[in-house]
């Protein structure tokens, strides 16, 4: 199992220079990724380019680049380029994000969204390819016809012959789209203890696609916070896991609420949101059981890290991106050399 660091957003309590400070530590203390967000703040992109320019041998992966925000044709520039920019470093994550997002800020309607993502990848895999970009398909056609538009190819090539692409994905469905076309799974919220059903879901849609789930990559990003004061790590969660379970989407199509009710808290994922979409947060994060966050979270003392991390490996997990929580850069970066030396332990 390799070590990934999520860094997360840019402009949230670090600086550009605070952020390249702990992926140059996670570089040296042999972490193999580094994984960088979006939403409506920063982008990924520019962050990557920026820590490719501060690094030499740390892989550099979006999580996520989002589809609404961009053409499949400007995400493959963007991978090539960052691809080119790092030495054949670039992990290419994508995902759909959510319709909050897609419609409020980007000005995408969000529907049809397993299919628009499955000829996403295509488009992605042609542009990649060098090949001559035409593709007609159910949501994207290429060129557009009746008009001006050509056949063309992209100009520069990727260092990697095949720059691997990842797929966020929560529900069943998005998650047997990821094993059927993607390289890796980019879970969050993620329970090594559900990986049975988790990876039937992975299963299916490889057997759909014809191919196997070997060299397949499942990277989920979790949460840690390494203390011997367990009560202050699990409050430490409570607002960012009460943000996804009660508030990320409207009452009808929260995806995150979705996945906690999967893993059997349906009444406290029921609460969490009520409270939340009322206005009342922290009431909302009180309401989080300590059970849920412990199985979707990597905390508490040393020795009990230490064991979460061998239920992580023995889960079949191929990267695991730590995303300390700690509110200076210092912190984050004492919390990356605490979990290096317990996975090495």
């Amino acid at each position: 199992m390799r070590l990934g660091v999520h860094v997360g957003y840019l402009g949230l309590g670090l600086s550009p220079a605070d952020q390249l400070a702990i992926v140059q530590e996670a570089e040296r203390l042999g972490y193999d990724s580094a994984w960088v967000a979006e939403a409506y703040g920063s982008d990924a992109a520019t962050v990557l380019a920026w820590l490719a320019a501060g690094t030499s041998t740390i892989k550099l992966g979006s999580a996520i680049f989002q589809i609404p925000a961009r053409s499949p044709a400007m995400t493959a520039m963007t991978a090539a380029t960052i691809d080119q920019l790092s030495g054949g470093r670039m992990r290419l994550g994508i995902g759909a994000s959510g319709p909050q997002v897609a419609e409020g800020w980007h000005g995408q309607r969000y529907g049809r969204m397993l299919q628009r993502t499955r000829e996403y990848v295509a488009v992605l895999r042609i542009a990649l390819a060098r090949e001559r970009l035409e593709f007609h398909g159910e949501t994207l056609e290429l060129p557009l016809p009746d008009g001006p538009g050509r056949a063309l190819k992209l100009t520069i090539a990727p260092v990697q012959e095949r720059i691997p692409i990842y797929l966020a994905a929560i529900g069943p469905k998005n998650t047997a789209l990821a094993g059927e076309i993607a390289d890796g799974w980019l879970p969050t919220f993620f329970s090594p203890e559900h990986v049975v059903d988790l990876r039937a879901d992975l299963e299916e849609g490889a057997a759909r696609g014809g191919r196997s789930l070997d060299g397949f990559d499942i990277a989920p990003s979790v949460q840690t916070f390494v203390t011997d004061d367990l009560a202050a790590a699990r409050d430490a969660m409570r607002p960012f896991l009460a943000l996804y379970v009660g508030g990320m989407g409207s009452r009808d199509q929260n995806f995150y609420n979705r996945l906690v009710q999967r893993y059997g808290f349906e009444d406290a994922a029921r609460t969490v949101q009520d409270l939340y979409l009322d206005g009342k947060r922290e009431e909302a994060a009180a309401a989080l059981p300590d059970e849920l966050i412990d199985l979707v979270s990597l905390i508490g003392p040393r020795d009990a890290v230490r064991e979460r991390l061998a239920v992580y490996r023995e889960a079949g997990i191929g990267t695991l991106m730590v995303a300390p929580i700690a509110w200076t850069a210092d912190e984050r970066v004492e919390q990356l050399r605490l979990v290096a030396d317990l996975a090495e332990a």
